[in-house]
């Protein structure tokens, strides 16, 4: 029985990585992102995604309809996409829908996974993990936490080691595709995928405000808010 219940209107930090921790992004990780972060998009929709999307193995796969007409079952607000696990911060929209939503999510990548790179079994690690966001001071240093996640590819145990090349990872995290970031500091990257507004209406000036907010999360001591992110 899951500890966590959803409910409609709350926020929640959902989590999950590929099992015994193997990369759930291969060797043409680029398609198999863009297929994620489609997937992100088609699944979240009261309609269940047609059977030719779930085993089409192309990147894309025809859209169940237009956004206008979409029934959406959660609203992503921060996502962030590495190799072998993913972040989301969503909000429910719908009675049971970030179950609903994270179902086909996993159900829809790892039968596409799989089919492609000739494998059976589970592709993540059991049940997600979900945690309630109860406060101002959680989201903000949760919407951080996950965007600053990159950093570890650029600079792996820097949160032990400390920071030795700050421009490169600024320019990194600016480059980096696959995580909602850019769209929060105002260059447009899959703005029809996310809802930044609660974010940054609510605690931020403008997106400059917010970029500068993220980097100076590189010298806080992130261990003392882990309580925040996964229990």
């Amino acid at each position: 029985m899951r500890q966590v219940q959803f409910v409609e209107e709350e926020y929640y930090h959902i989590y999950n990585r590929g099992v015994d921790k193997r990369k759930i992004f291969m060797g043409d990780e680029h398609k198999d992102r863009y297929r994620f972060l489609h997937d992100l998009f088609e699944f979240n929709d009261e309609k269940y995604a047609p059977a030719f999307c779930r085993r089409n193995l192309d990147t894309r796969c025809p859209t169940v309809g237009s956004a206008d007409l979409r029934k959406r079952l959660v609203e992503i607000i921060c996502f962030c996409l590495m190799p072998n696990h993913f972040h989301l911060i969503l909000k429910q929209l719908k009675e049971g829908g970030i179950s609903a939503f994270m179902h086909k999510m996993g159900q829809g990548y790892a039968k596409y996974f799989n089919r492609k790179y000739d494998r059976s079994g589970a592709l993540f690690q059991g049940a997600f993990q979900a945690v309630h966001v109860r406060t101002d001071e959680q989201m903000m240093h949760l919407s951080r936490y996950i965007h600053l996640n990159p950093v570890d590819i650029f600079q792996p145990k820097w949160k032990e080691n400390g920071i030795n090349d700050l421009k490169g990872i600024r320019d990194f995290l600016k480059n980096y595709r696959w995580s909602s970031y850019l769209d929060y500091i105002g260059t447009k990257n899959y703005p029809s995928l996310i809802n930044r507004e609660f974010i940054m209406k609510s605690y931020f000036k403008d997106e400059k405000d917010y970029e500068k907010f993220v980097m100076s999360g590189l010298e806080e001591d992130l261990s003392k808010i882990q309580h925040l992110l996964i229990e």
